[in-house]
């Protein structure tokens, strides 16, 4: 297998959620979402490490976080920008030279699967999936686009689109190009996939799990809580 790393961006504020706190902090189910975030990469056996991206002031919180759940993969913490795409750069900058493979995934997303995890890491590491696969789920409800005026324009074809989640994982030099590529041409794309995309590569669809949702509004936290006790989690 090879060399592989995790990058968890945790910078974001999450004003959607109506709280003074990072949304990543909030306790569910007793820890906080960002821990149970970390513990499914900590307990990946293809995860050799953990490049964490948490805002500037909130390092030393983080520490502590780290040393509180023992783990063990974690061996910096990087401070990240003034949004998600200059976060993942900050990260992408922090991994070790012996790296081959990055599974970037949204530290407020607690209920990805490990299976799910090790499904995808597979895919890219066996070159399944050479230049890179995302996790994504088919969409169910029927999408409009709209004009001005928010008069509808057509109707999209459902059979064709999916909803892209994380984590997203790709050889790290194509993940690095794709970024300096972007930060060249001042574009910013709305996730990782996007990018690599944008740069001529072929990205492969992972099927993932519903329940790979990311906490955003309090909403979600509820449905977060209720998704970990029909797992058992009490």
């Amino acid at each position: 297998m090879h060399n592989i790393t995790g990058v968890i961006p945790a910078a974001g504020r999450g004003s959607r959620m109506k709280k003074d706190v990072n949304k990543q902090f909030l306790m569910l189910k007793g820890k906080p979402v960002l821990v149970h975030t970390l513990e499914i990469f900590e307990s990946c056996p293809f995860i050799q490490e953990i490049i964490l991206v948490a805002s500037s002031g909130e390092e030393d919180y983080c520490r502590r976080l780290i040393k509180e759940y023992e783990f063990s993969k974690i061996p910096r913490i990087i401070t990240g920008g003034e949004d998600r795409f200059h976060s993942v750069l900050n990260g992408l900058k922090g991994i070790s030279p012996q790296s081959e493979i990055v599974a970037v995934h949204d530290g407020a997303r607690p209920l990805l699967l490990r299976s799910d995890l090790e499904k995808i890491i597979k895919a890219v590491a066996t070159d399944d999936a050479q230049d890179g696969a995302i996790l994504a789920v088919p969409v169910k409800d029927t999408i409009k686009e709209i004009g001005e005026g928010d008069i509808v324009q057509g109707t999209l074809d459902r059979s064709k689109l999916w909803i892209a989640q994380t984590p997203q994982v790709f050889p790290k030099e194509i993940l690095q190009f794709a970024y300096r590529k972007a930060l060249e041409e001042n574009f910013r794309g709305t996730d990782d996939a996007s990018l690599v995309e944008r740069s001529g590569m072929r990205v492969k669809i992972i099927p993932g799990n519903y329940e790979n949702i990311k906490i955003t509004t309090p909403e979600d936290f509820d449905l977060a809580a209720l998704i970990l006790e029909r797992r058992g989690y009490r």
